[in-house]
């Protein structure tokens, strides 16, 4: 959208932060409120995440006005809040496009622009990060500086704590900000606390207290007397000793909506050797009264009008398969007092709030600690509990480990419901869910399903749940189901598949929700149509009677085709040394950028159009 001057007169004079910073520091507070004004005009027309891009207008533009941008290194931890950030840096004119097909990225990208240093789309990686890059601008010997932003939910995460740890024993020249929504310290934030920011940022307060450190260093008493009256003090007003702990300089809480506050604060910082740590307040939401009474609601949002303040209602449609897991969830809660449910942070997206509400004390939301969350479900397990793990397939990549080394060699009962399989869309690739199929398959003694509509994605769940040998995992994607008729609830036969349609030649084996799809192609070739339903373990003696059968396999699947379900089929029929040739359809061996579902389907040949193509072409 190019910009109204006569609405944005102060925007218009920093399209990027070296104009920015040619401006007198009194007019921030008015490119403050243009920017908030912006960037709600821009996501109401385009949709997005906004909730929390408005929480970091100030930090925002203070950032860009005390530091070297982009000499000096801004990483934005996930990037949710980096909207301000993109306007900002020479983008602001095609920020309607962001999360569209062929538009900016979702997050920070490299491949976008030199100010985003570092590619995010999962949490909690950019203190590490950073502290590489602090290390290498250290060696490098040209002054740059290192910021990393961080929000209070990221900041819970082992690696953050594994990064602040190293960091505080090699004491580069960084400073991790951290962006604190949660009100529960906000008394703290107010013209004492503000004014104690910014005395202990300052030069004098450091010199004083090195100086003090060395003059009283060689008497042991007076030294740890020393020590404990600074932590008294500052531990009244400060909730920082952790940070202290791990070897940082730690300053806050401050206000983070004050901009000039900030500028004086983040001045001060900038030529402070060693870890520093800024502690900032935010409101999620801040200037736009819907977010901020309900930022959980405003996140992520449609389009919608700003005038009106609520959020259209999305079509009343077909169920989603989140909805349909979590009210297998509570029916299952209801008749089992085992059952233990785990999130790590996506209560909402994983279709669990009603779970959480009706049995909250077998609810565990982790925080984003994905690995804990299946380490703690192992440990739940011995324990004689029947956990299930609801992740999404991207985020299941970061505890792997734990899957195979807590999980599937003791052969313990967990369920692994793994939520946004396949192609997820606007998010773009980090969060496409495209190797989860890849990635499990290797894993010995795991069940792995995947649910061609909403009734299997119950029945498979139920199955999972009473398998008592070993892990498994129900795999399904983002969107809305079928509209299948549900029967009752009955485990399913282990490892067995579906001849859904009788064709002749061509055998179609399809692995999950691309079933209806699947079907049109089948009919116009007149082809056999399978559910295979397992990828592990295979049905393999349908698979031998369907090499016997037909003249050619095709295998259909949204994970990547290298080492997918298609290459198992292919990996039996080598071994079985039955010569039928095979052509398998999925992801091709390259990240997927963001685009709705349909786009992204349709150019990579997985709509029902790309499907027959794709084995029209193959045959001819």
């Amino acid at each position: 959208m190019s910009l109204d001057i006569t609405k944005y007169p102060t925007l218009a004079l920093a399209e990027i932060p070296a104009q920015l910073r040619l401006m007198p520091k009194e007019s921030l507070l008015k490119l403050c409120d243009e920017l908030r004004q912006f960037l709600l005009d821009s996501v109401s027309r385009s949709s997005g995440h906004f909730a929390s891009g408005l929480g970091t207008v100030e930090l925002t533009v203070a950032l860009h006005y005390v530091y070297n941008t982009p000499f000096d290194h801004l990483i934005w931890d996930v990037g949710h809040q980096a909207y301000p950030h993109k306007i900002l840096t020479g983008r602001r004119e095609k920020i309607s496009t962001i999360r569209q097909k062929g538009g900016l990225h979702p997050f920070p990208w490299r491949g976008e622009s030199e100010y985003d240093v570092l590619s995010v789309g999962h949490s909690s990686t950019s203190i590490s990060a950073g502290l590489g890059m602090a290390v290498a601008a250290e060696h490098e010997g040209k002054g740059r500086r290192t910021v990393c932003v961080i929000g209070d939910g990221a900041i819970t995460a082992g690696m953050s704590f594994e990064a602040m740890n190293h960091a505080g024993d090699i004491k580069p020249d960084l400073l991790v900000i951290l962006n604190d929504n949660e009100m529960s310290i906000s008394e703290n934030v107010g013209a004492l606390n503000n004014h104690l920011a910014q005395i202990l940022s300052g030069k004098l307060y450091s010199t004083l207290r090195e100086g003090g450190k060395k003059v009283l260093s060689g008497i042991p008493p007076i030294k740890e007397l020393v020590k404990r009256t600074e932590e008294h003090i500052k531990g009244m007003v400060v909730p920082g000793t952790l940070f202290e702990e791990l070897g940082f300089n730690y300053i806050g809480p401050v206000d983070g909506h004050d901009v000039l506050g900030l500028v004086h604060t983040l001045k001060n910082m900038r030529g402070r050797k060693g870890p520093q740590f800024l502690h900032i307040m935010t409101k999620k939401g801040k200037g736009y009264a819907p977010a901020e009474k309900d930022p959980i609601g405003w996140h992520a949002v449609p389009k919608f009008d700003p005038q009106i303040g609520t959020l259209p209602k999305s079509a009343e449609g077909l169920p989603t398969y989140s909805a349909i897991f979590g009210n297998w969830l509570c029916e299952t809660a209801a008749a089992d007092p085992k059952l233990m449910a785990i999130t790590p942070a996506m209560r909402e997206g994983s279709g669990m709030v009603p779970f959480s509400r009706q049995y909250p004390d077998r609810y565990f939301d982790v925080a984003i600690a994905e690995q804990h969350a299946v380490t703690f479900a192992a440990g739940l397990a011995i324990g004689g509990y029947k956990p299930v793990v609801a992740i999404y397939s991207t985020f299941l990549q970061r505890a792997y480990d734990q899957v195979i080394h807590d999980v599937a060699i003791q052969r313990l009962p967990v369920l692994f419901a793994i939520d946004r399989g396949g192609i997820v869309g606007a998010d773009g690739p980090t969060h496409q869910g495209a190797f989860d199929l890849s990635f499990l398959r290797c894993i010995p003694n795991l069940v792995i399903m995947v649910p061609s509509d909403e009734n299997e994605c119950r029945l498979m769940l139920h199955t999972g749940y009473h398998y008592e040998a070993g892990p498994s995992a129900v795999r399904y994607p983002r969107g809305n189901g079928t509209g299948a008729a549900f029967s009752p609830l009955a485990p399913l036969d282990i490892g067995k598949g579906i001849i859904r349609r009788q064709g002749e030649k061509i055998a179609l084996l399809n692995f999950g929700t691309l079933l209806q799809e699947a079907d049109i192609a089948a009919r116009h070739l007149n082809a056999t149509l399978v559910d295979m339903r397992f990828v592990k373990p295979l049905d393999e003696e349908l698979i031998e009677s369907l090499a016997a059968g037909h003249e050619v396999l095709v295998t259909l699947e949204e994970n990547a085709v290298m080492g997918g379900a298609g290459s198992a089929v292919n990996e039996f029929l080598m071994r079985k040394r039955l010569m039928v040739p095979v052509l398998n359809i999925g992801l091709p061996d390259r990240f997927i950028p963001q685009g709705s579902q349909q786009e992204i389907r349709a150019d990579i040949g997985l709509d029902s159009v790309g499907i027959l193509s794709q084995i029209q072409h193959w045959l001819a």
